[in-house]
């Protein structure tokens, strides 16, 4: 092994392993950086108990990071109105999106360079801490400090894509991501239907979720305590300088800094507009302006820097499809975090009914869909094959699905189901297939931490500009539809004028005795003023299933420059778990119980 005190040539050699390649790189380039081939692995390696429990590690991990905002979000209301109220409630789901965001690129180069294995584990306590502080919370002030804990967890619990790929065959990537997915189906999917459980079916109370959430993370440290031995240190720098000091001391501070600094600024300002402050305020616009600013910055630090290893290095856009590929990953994903927003409001609008569960339980279905999108993508993707066409016809008709739902009446709910289910299903399909491919593209696959981080920051700046942007359209277009319909209606139908703006109050509540308060109103004109009500929403509600023909056209676009993976299906592995004896000795285990039952017969 190399060390610093090797011959000059060698450390050279070693200190220039990852610097860019020249600009002429193929797209075609051959995919290396593989530690063995399937054949080579000991007989039932992938039934050991600890790549079963790793693959239970994950599982959990992506069950408890989706969760820890799909549970809170529906909820931010009831909890503010119990521990508040404060105004600053938003922030719950704020922090944790920001901090998710901005650890992704950190913790894939970090994992690069030491191993992952003590990565995992600190990202499941972080998660328990944020669990805990959250469960015990007194004030909204310290439920956001439990969720910056818990958002800075899901960035490694979120890593699962290329932690579980680096695991398997190149040709086995896809099916693995079809068996992971399942796992979040109880988070992400069902998130609010679980969190409306816990506080009105059951009165649990919103503090039962972060107990729940304790639970499964607990489970997760566990699995990746006692079952997660990837690649040591050692054994990832068994070609060039084993020397942690050496890789402390050239670390990309400098580019670690003007990345989070800027990303949180940029992402907090997104966050704001239309928000916590108007669009046009001086905070939104600044934070926006600022943060952008400091990317740009970044970015010319990364390319033109003396950084020996650059936390994000520019050549891997180097490679056109896996540019492509993340872009489109982004922009799959914006659907999901903005529709998971807007789908449950439109729920609670136009079709809520006596029963409180059922907006929960129809509410569902943008996490839901896009669940079974990813899991068929996952089983079916390589027996299909092409997956350039695979997702160029997905988003088409995911596309083309979503923009019908501009259909949407306050009577045609079965109508608007289908369509946001099965749009969502396709959309979700070609999400499976990005995020496989981002980490399947990568032409260096030691390098495959920092190329999957990359992609998560990537799709979430991507998502938080489209969650941004079509909430913004709604809001916008509420102000419209309910100041030019709803009041008219009210006078027509004989409301006294003055007493508008309080029975725009009372639809807000929605309680009899909020309307029974509003002067001139009786049974007739609060039918008719809550009919134009929800009209008004579904006119808004319609501009926002428009404006996706404008995104879905641009992933259309470059679904053209989607890579097909066929060729690259081999039987190489990027990483194997490490306590070999221990997988061999049950290997062997297995051979002589089946040459027994050979025997036997």
């Amino acid at each position: 092994m190399a060390t610093l005190d090797a011959k000059d040539s060698e450390i050279y050699q070693a200190e220039h392993h990852h610097e860019p390649t020249p600009p002429n790189v193929d797209d075609s380039a051959e995919v290396t950086g593989f530690e063995i081939d399937e054949t080579a692995l000991p007989k039932g390696y992938y039934h050991s108990r600890y790549f079963v429990g790793s693959f239970a590690a994950i599982g959990f991990g992506l069950w408890a990071g989706t969760a820890a905002f799909a549970y809170a979000a529906p909820i931010l209301a009831q909890i503010n109105a119990d521990i508040g109220p404060d105004d600053r409630y938003a922030w719950i789901s704020l922090v944790y999106t920001v901090c998710s965001a901005v650890w992704f690129p950190i913790i894939g180069r970090l994992g690069d360079i030491f191993g992952r294995r003590y990565l995992m584990i600190l990202g499941a306590v972080l998660a328990m801490i944020g669990s805990i502080v959250c469960a015990t919370a007194s004030s909204i002030l310290v439920l956001v400090g439990g969720n910056v804990f818990l958002g800075s967890a899901s960035a490694f619990q979120l890593s699962f894509s290329y932690v579980l790929q680096e695991l398997l065959p190149m040709k086995y990537r896809y099916l693995g991501s079809g068996f992971i997915y399942p796992w979040s189906i109880a988070g992400s999917g069902f998130g609010p239907a679980i969190a409306y459980a816990f506080v009105t079916r059951y009165s649990i109370g919103w503090r039962g979720v972060y107990w729940f959430l304790l639970a499964i993370n607990g489970a997760a440290l566990i699995c990746w305590v006692l079952f997660y031995f990837p690649p040591t240190f050692e054994q990832k720098h068994k070609q060039d300088i084993d020397s942690k000091m050496y890789w402390v001391k050239n670390f990309d501070y400098v580019g670690t800094f003007l990345f989070a600094s800027g990303f949180v600024v940029f992402l907090l300002g997104l966050s704001w507009g239309g928000g916590v402050y108007p669009w046009k305020s001086a905070a939104v616009i600044a934070a926006i302006v600022v943060g952008f600013f400091v990317i740009v910055l970044f970015v010319l630090w990364e390319i033109y820097g003396p950084s020996k290893q650059p936390l994000m290095p520019m050549r891997l856009f180097l490679n056109g499809r896996w540019s492509a590929t993340i872009l489109l990953l982004g922009l799959g994903a914006g659907v999901y975090y903005a529709f998971a927003v807007v789908w449950p409001t439109q729920c609670a609008v136009l079709y809520a009914n006596s029963d409180p569960m059922y907006v929960g339980y129809i509410s569902v279905l943008v996490g839901i869909g896009f669940i079974t999108g990813q899991i068929s993508a996952g089983l079916l993707a390589r027996s299909i094959g092409k997956t350039r066409y695979q997702c160029m016809f997905v988003f088409t008709v995911g596309g083309i699905f979503l923009a019908c739902a501009a259909t949407v009446t306050p009577d045609n709910k079965a109508t608007q189901i289908a369509l946001i289910y099965i749009g969502c299903v396709f959309i979700g399909w070609n999400e499976s297939i990005c995020l496989s491919n981002a980490a399947i593209l990568v032409h260096d696959q030691r390098e495959i931490g920092v190329a999957g981080g990359l992609a998560g920051a990537v799709r979430s700046i991507i998502s938080s500009i489209l969650q941004a942007v079509y909430i913004s359209i709604l809001t916008n277009r509420l102000t419209t539809t309910i100041g030019d319909e709803v009041p008219p209606a009210l006078v027509n139908a004989g409301l006294p004028a003055n007493s508008v703006a309080p029975f725009l109050q009372a639809i807000t509540v929605g309680t009899p005795d909020a309307f029974a308060s509003v002067q001139g109103a009786n049974s007739t004109i609060i039918a008719t003023g809550i009919s134009a009500y929800k009209q008004a929403n579904a006119d808004a509600y319609r501009t926002v299933y428009l404006s996706t023909i404008a995104f879905s056209a641009i992933a259309v676009i470059l679904t053209w420059f989607a890579p097909n993976t066929d060729h690259l299906m081999t039987g190489q592995v990027a990483a194997t778990l490490h306590h070999e004896g221990d997988i061999a000795k049950e290997g062997k285990e297995l051979t002589e119980m089946d040459a027994k039952s050979s025997t036997t017969a």
